[in-house]
């Protein structure tokens, strides 16, 4: 059930958990490692804010960058502690950006190759048509 604080809705943990499609064990490690703090109500359930919504669509950027979960866990404890930890939040997020641009290069490097082979392929195909063609144009005649 949402509920809401003004007109910011705020999410139980099973209710976020199908909204966002993230398993509760997965948010329950979450906060057990450190990367979330949900609040808690009156009678001590989680409670997941607009800000959460949020700070977890960040975390899971981080992990489909393959950002290491360790590296993750040291930004959040950071982003936690408040604004005096931004510059270095700052140098971690452009060490990893660093690292996908010289993996975004190796990729492309390597796709200019896979496309020069299926060049190559595709020659080779259209030569043996032609070879084949030839070939049944001899045994017609």
């Amino acid at each position: 059930m949402s509920i809401g604080r003004g007109k910011i809705l705020n999410y139980y943990i099973g209710e976020f958990s199908k909204k966002f499609d993230i398993s509760i064990d997965t948010l329950r490690y979450y906060e057990k490692i450190g990367l979330i703090y949900p609040e808690r109500d009156k009678i001590n359930k989680r409670i997941y804010s607009e800000k959460d919504i949020e700070w977890l669509k960040f975390i899971m950027r981080l992990k489909e960058t393959n950002m290491p979960i360790k590296q993750i866990q040291y930004y959040s404890k950071l982003r936690y502690e408040g604004n005096n930890t931004i510059q270095e939040r700052l140098e971690l997020l452009n060490e990893h950006m660093n690292r996908l641009k010289a993996e975004k290069e190796k990729i492309e490097e390597n796709m200019q190759h896979l496309k020069e082979k299926i060049t190559i392929y595709n020659d080779m195909m259209e030569e043996n048509k032609i070879v084949n063609a030839r070939r049944c144009n001899i045994v017609w005649n």
